[in-house]
Parts: structure tokens; sequence; C-alpha cells
């Protein structure tokens, strides 16, 4: 089986809230974020940026991987978000290649 498996760090804005999730389908997990599709935090506080994220050989090192990013001080988070992505973009656009939503998709801004 040749399944992706991903580690990823969503933030509502730059230093703001921050959600760390694990997914084999990145594109259609953050979309489902950015649609408010997931109830709970991400929704409630708008955490729709995705500003990291890791590829992983398989699931156990990607929940590996989200557990220890998740018991990090967050500091460190931040600290590892600022090594990969300085200017805290919006990556959805480069994993996509395309920065417009899908209709009927609006996510609260």
């Amino acid at each position: 089986m040749n399944e992706r498996h991903y580690t990823y760090i969503l933030a509502s804005k730059r230093n703001g809230a921050l959600y760390v999730g694990v997914t084999t389908n990145l594109v259609e997990t953050v979309l489902d974020h950015k649609c408010n599709m997931i109830v709970g935090i991400t929704s409630q506080y708008a955490i729709h940026q995705l500003v990291f994220f890791e590829r992983h050989k398989d699931a156990g090192s990607a929940l590996l991987r989200e557990q220890a990013i998740r018991q990090m001080h967050r500091i460190w988070k931040l600290d590892l978000i600022e090594q990969n992505n300085p200017d805290w973009r919006d990556l959805y656009a480069e994993i996509t290649d395309s920065a417009v939503l899908p209709e009927p998709c609006h996510p609260a801004a």
C-alpha cells in the first residue's frame, strides 16, 4: 500500500491558536477544516491556515510525531513553524496549486 501520512499544524493567525493533526489526505483534511466541516476547536476559533506539515512513510511515525508536537511547549511549536515557514504563509495554496477554495466553501475569516 502506498499511502501518504502527514502531520500538520493549523493556525488562526501568526502566533495565534494552533491545532496539530495527522491525516492520510492533507488536501481534503485542510479543506474540511477551512470549510468548518470538522466541528471542534478549529471551527470554533477559525483555525484554518496550514502553516506546517511533514510527510511520513507510515501511520505509526506520523502518529508518533503528532504526539511529540502536541506535547511540545508552545514556544517550541512556534519555533518549528518559524524554521519552516517564517512568513506564516497559508500552505494550502502550495499543496493544491490553487489559492481559491471550491464553491460553496467560504470559511469564516
